[in-house]
């Protein structure tokens, strides 16, 4: 499936939360799922899904479990994780449980995930995505990914302080890529794919350069003036495009 220290930490993962009496599942998705994952550099995106909600106690413990691995392992600081009742899989909206960025949190499995994970999710325990997760139409995905570009990507620019970090950049322009193939094709890409539909739209090839660098090479270190380069080249780019990404998957 991947490298070895990956599959170690998986098992590591399973073998920690299999005490959990009501665990039924755990799939992979994102990067490791899609076949575009490098070790160190993408997150572990994983679901679990349970047969009942945890107990404040089990939520603590939980926290522990996820502390104790990124401390023995630390690869395990990109592991991430939403535990999901298996009676609360039906909204997409819903949140539930997650591990994330060293803490837990309330967040949903949005539509995009949830065609990752019946297109491709690996199943690391238990029962396959499609005995248990409801599908996601095509209109549903259409909805979700326009919506998602207009509320939050659209004004995002409004805050140009945050571009000064590599997340936002690779993040920004990966998503819009993404995006655009999806709603004009139906089809999930990975983001090695993304990079090259980033030229096609007109991205600035220094910028997107610079992201292939960072996920597959061997970056040199970013100087201010660069970073600050990058954040203009960038948000004179993105606006425009999600605008005309948008106005063509209207027409």
């Amino acid at each position: 499936m991947t490298d070895e220290p990956t599959v170690q930490l998986l098992d590591r993962f399973l073998d920690a939360v299999r005490p959990m009496g009501s665990l039924i599942s755990v799939w992979a998705h994102g990067s490791l799922a899609g076949g575009d994952y490098q070790p160190g550099r993408s997150d572990l995106d994983l679901i679990a899904v349970l047969e009942r909600p945890c107990s404040s106690e089990e939520e603590e413990w939980l926290g522990e479990v996820h502390e104790r691995l990124a401390k023995a392992v630390p690869l395990a600081s990109k592991l991430h994780c939403s535990y999901l009742v298996v009676s609360e899989l039906d909204d997409p909206a819903h949140p539930h449980l997650t591990w994330a960025h060293e803490e837990l949190m309330l967040r949903p499995v949005t539509p995009v995930t949830r065609r990752e994970l019946h297109e491709f999710g690996i199943v690391l325990h238990g029962r396959p995505p499609a005995a248990l997760l409801p599908p996601v139409t095509d209109r549903e995905l259409a909805d979700f990914i326009t919506e998602d570009l207009k509320s939050f990507w659209r004004s995002a620019p409004d805050h140009p302080e945050l571009w000064l970090r590599d997340v936002w950049v690779d993040l920004g322009l990966l998503t819009l890529a993404r995006a655009g193939v999806t709603l004009r094709t139906g089809k999930l890409i990975t983001k090695a794919e993304a990079l090259d539909v980033l030229i096609e739209l007109g991205a600035p090839a220094e910028v997107v350069d610079d992201i292939r660098q960072r996920r597959y090479g061997d970056p040199a270190p970013a100087s201010a003036q660069w970073l600050a380069r990058r954040a203009e080249l960038t948000l004179a780019f993105l606006s425009p495009a999600i605008d005309r990404i948008l106005a063509s998957h209207r027409a």
